[in-house]
């Protein structure tokens, strides 16, 4: 990773939003996209020169009171706000998460909620990506597509490097973006088991891999919508929520519902509620 990741950040986001989302008007030739400097700096009531400053990683010390008032006129999300007071921490050396052993424990509570959720798809991953915990829902789902077949499962590695990958997500690129921009995220943090991954993923899935991770990108949804190409029940269109676990290393239990009809039969089907047609 590169050692300007907060201005990078500022500048992704400030290119990302309209005139329009800022209440500013559009104009017929503007050469930038999304918001000018002096536009983001005037919003958020600083300098153009504090701005450029920032963006240029020459000043990395921002108080509470810009980063709150940059995060307002960029709108951004709840998560992006965490993600930029994250950055922060990150150059100020209050959050960087440096060469700590990586977490794989999986507290009892987390895994009774799990329990209660079944017949559910649900699963516990890590900022890696690596999933910690599941259902037997979820082995239903994920198992015969071969996702479970690492040890231990990844669900970023099993993306970008297993060649089933595509034939289960057909909308595979979208896929692959939110799981590069989460590990751009952790890696930008300084988290150094982020970065190791980052660095075998570009020899190992190269430019596929190494374009997503390389270009700023907004933090990707915690909730939406998901195809999944099955090979025993055929094309699932699951909605998905993904809650940060408090306490944990950046731990996500994440639940998969049917967003249709047919999904929720063939979910059905997968748990034994109903019997699987021969063939």
């Amino acid at each position: 990773m590169g050692d300007n990741e907060l201005g990078v950040f500022l500048r992704a986001r400030r290119e990302a939003v309209t005139p329009a989302e800022a209440g500013l008007p559009g104009g017929p030739r503007r050469r930038t996209p999304g918001l000018r400097r002096a536009e983001l700096a005037t919003l958020a009531g600083v300098s153009v020169e504090y701005l450029t400053r920032l963006e240029q990683g020459r000043d990395r010390r921002p108080s509470a009171e810009v980063l709150a008032a940059l995060a307002d006129a960029l709108n951004l999300s709840a998560d992006e706000r965490v993600h930029l007071h994250r950055l922060v921490k990150a150059v100020t050396g209050g959050a960087c998460q440096g060469g700590a052993p990586q977490v794989r424990s999986v507290r009892p509570t987390v895994r009774a909620l799990l329990d209660r959720l079944e017949p559910a798809p649900a699963l516990v991953a890590d900022r890696l990506g690596e999933i910690l915990a599941r259902t037997d829902g979820y082995e239903r789902l994920a198992g015969p597509v071969g996702l479970l077949d690492a040890r231990p499962p990844n669900l970023t590695r099993f993306v970008f490097t297993d060649v089933r990958a595509r034939a289960v997500f057909p909308d595979w690129d979208r896929v692959a973006d939110a799981r590069a921009a989460d590990l751009r995220a952790a890696a930008a943090l300084g988290d150094q088991h982020a970065a190791a991954l980052a660095e075998e993923l570009a020899v190992t899935a190269g430019s596929c891999f190494s374009d997503r991770f390389g270009a700023p990108a907004a933090l990707p949804g915690r909730t939406g919508v998901e195809r999944w190409a099955h090979p025993r029940v055929g094309e699932l269109l699951l909605a998905y929520e993904s809650l940060e676990i408090p306490g944990t290393d950046e731990q996500r239990l994440v639940v998969h519902l049917p967003a249709d009809d047919a999904t929720a039969a063939a979910l059905d089907l997968l748990s034994g509620a109903v019997p699987v047609p021969p063939g």
